[in-house]
């Protein structure tokens, strides 16, 4: 899309103020949106495992509660936690499966402490997200996310025929039947504005449906008050720390990993929709909302319920509308907050019966497993990535279906390795570590960030094009690139006391067609990656000194990636090696 059209397309950018009254309704427009999975994935997890309506409503409000509180929080931004835009929160599908385990084998209690120990994970890597970022491979997550649906299938598949006696033997199926057509034919032939409205569209035919066979519990409705608050009360916290506990969280520990993953996919994402110029995305942001993430799974903890997650609900909405005014995300999250004290709005959701439910998660987590899959073959597919996926997916399968040597595998530490999420992750990240060990040695050099190392880094450049077996062309292409990147990076007008300061860390690795430089420095204000692209809107003849460097950079490197986080800056430069003339030329 050019930048006339996202000039014409966007009508607010995010430090934009839009009317109060068209706040509010594109506010109320989000909360629509995802008011059936606020309601949908408790209901589930709690019905699932046998707990009480009590617990059930304490366990809604609480995440109807945390979810506005989080969304209010990613769109203030305060301090280091939030993105700064429009994030919704909802609760995590990916955590069900563990969720009903964890409270089928240990109560409220122990998955209250199973959620505050694992949201210490996403606040840890949003400190240090660029410490992370290696280990976060597209083969790993996607093994991950191809997981869940495996691991909680059998838990929704069960919800299908969850109807009372009674009932005529038609009405499970043809509620189901019924909300995924519904679901399926919105999202295969409807216009783009109208798939966002799938979900509850599906959820709103089902219980139409099943209110013809009197499966829908209107009473439950009607006794319920118009404001108040829920009727279950806080259900504490289990500190015992026993087997159920040390058998789901290492699960819950690679669930919440996958959920930081999430929770970047959804930021990238959403600096990408919300600005009228394409901007680079800024790391700082994805930390917040990283942040902000950890922050809503400790409440969820605290509050004795199943995780919530940042969603990407509102990265289709700001396309959709052209509303990105950073004021909707606080509406929106405010009015969550308003709902969780409506117990009748409530009601009206929590009485769509079980199998409209069940079929709303089919849908979704076969959605999810489709994005396992695109993360693994994202970038291409090689033998390496193919054995990774499979054998980590499949050997996950077999010890979540009890059919991979169970006399041996069930009982060890406890039945860690029972629960197909983490054996599956662990196969996964264990093949890929060992690819790392096992990978060409990387050249490595540490100076100052300054121009008086320039000398050192040619002398480093130089040995690792001849370790490599470059000729000289390819030693002036590295040469030159480093120059220029470190000219750009440290920038000549800054001060000599402030440049002292800082230390630069220059590794170079050989790639199939040519090499990779990787500058790791202190935070800067200006994103190289933004002003390398702006050098395409500008004539030559415009040019200012300090921009020499970039144009250089430019058409020396194949690419050019700037990563800013709060504590690091990282810019990762692509050379690939000249082509050799050939024969008779």
């Amino acid at each position: 899309m050019s930048r006339k059209d996202r000039d014409r397309d966007l009508r607010y950018q995010p430090d934009e103020r839009p009317p109060g009254g068209f706040v509010l309704g594109c506010g109320a427009q989000l909360v629509v949106l995802g008011i059936t999975g606020l309601v949908a994935f408790p209901t589930i997890v709690v019905r699932a495992a046998g707990e009480t309506e009590a617990y059930l409503s304490w366990a809604v409000f609480c995440t109807v509660a945390v979810s506005g509180v989080a969304t209010v929080l990613q769109a203030l931004r305060i301090g280091r936690i939030g993105a700064g835009y429009i994030l919704t929160t909802g609760p995590a599908a990916a955590f069900i499966g563990i969720c009903v385990t964890a409270l089928a084998e240990g109560g409220p209690g122990v998955l209250a402490v199973l959620v505050i120990v694992s949201s210490l994970l996403p606040l840890a890597i949003s400190a240090r997200l660029s410490l992370f970022r290696r280990f976060l491979t597209p083969t790993i997550v996607g093994t991950v996310n191809m997981l869940i649906p495996a691991t909680v299938l059998p838990v929704v598949f069960g919800r299908l025929t969850d109807v009372p006696e009674g009932v005529p033997g038609p009405a499970a199926p043809l509620t189901a039947a019924a909300t995924v057509l519904v679901i399926s034919v919105i999202h295969l032939k409807a216009a783009p504005r109208l798939r966002l409205w799938a979900p509850l569209l599906g959820v709103v035919t089902g219980s139409v449906v099943a209110a013809a066979f009197g499966l829908y519990d209107v009473e439950r409705v009607l006794r319920a008050s118009w404001v108040g608050l829920p009727q279950g009360a806080w259900p504490g916290l289990d500190l015992d720390f026993g087997p159920a506990f040390a058998g789901l969280l290492p699960a819950f520990a690679f669930v919440a990993v996958i959920g930081t993953i999430q929770t970047i996919t959804a930021a990238v994402a959403v600096q990408r929709v919300s600005w009228r110029r394409a901007r680079a995305v800024d790391y700082r942001v994805v930390e917040g909302a990283v942040a902000a993430d950890g922050v809503s799974k400790l409440l969820c903890g605290v509050g004795g319920i199943m995780p919530t997650q940042t969603t990407t609900v509102a990265v289709p909405t700001i396309e959709i509308t052209g509303v990105a005014a950073r004021s909707v995300g606080v509406a929106a999250g405010a009015l969550m907050i308003v709902l969780a004290f409506l117990p009748k709005a409530l009601a009206a959701v929590l009485a769509v019966p079980g199998p409209v439910y069940a079929a709303y998660l089919i849908v979704l987590l076969a959605l999810i497993f489709v994005r396992g899959m695109a993360e693994v073959i994202q970038g291409g597919i090689d033998h390496r990535k193919g054995l990774i996926a499979g054998l980590g997916f499949w050997v996950g399968v077999g010890c979540q279906n009890g059919v991979l040597f169970p006399e041996y595998l069930a009982e060890v530490a406890g039945g860690l390795l029972a629960n197909g999420i983490t054996v599956g992750g662990l196969v996964a990240i264990g093949m890929t570590l060992f690819l790392e060990v096992t990978a060409p040695r990387v050249s490595r050099l540490e100076v100052e960030a300054d121009v008086s190392v320039l000398p050192r880094i040619r002398k480093f450049i130089g040995k690792f094009a001849v370790r490599s077996g470059w000729d000289s062309k390819m030693v002036d292409r590295l040469d030159a690139a480093s120059e220029e990147t470190l000219l750009t990076l440290v920038g000549e007008d800054e001060a000599g006391e402030e440049r002292a300061r800082r230390r630069l860390f220059l590794t170079a690795r050989r790639e199939t067609e040519g090499a990779v430089l990787e500058f790791v420095a202190a935070v800067g204000e200006e994103n190289i990656q933004d002003r390398i692209g702006l050098l395409a809107e500008r004539p030559d003849d415009l040019l200012v000194e300090r921009e020499v460097s970039l144009r250089l950079l430019r058409h020396i490197a194949s690419s050019v990636r700037h990563q800013q986080f709060h504590d690091t800056d990282i810019v990762t430069v692509r050379v690939d090696a000249p082509t050799p003339p050939r024969d008779g030329w």
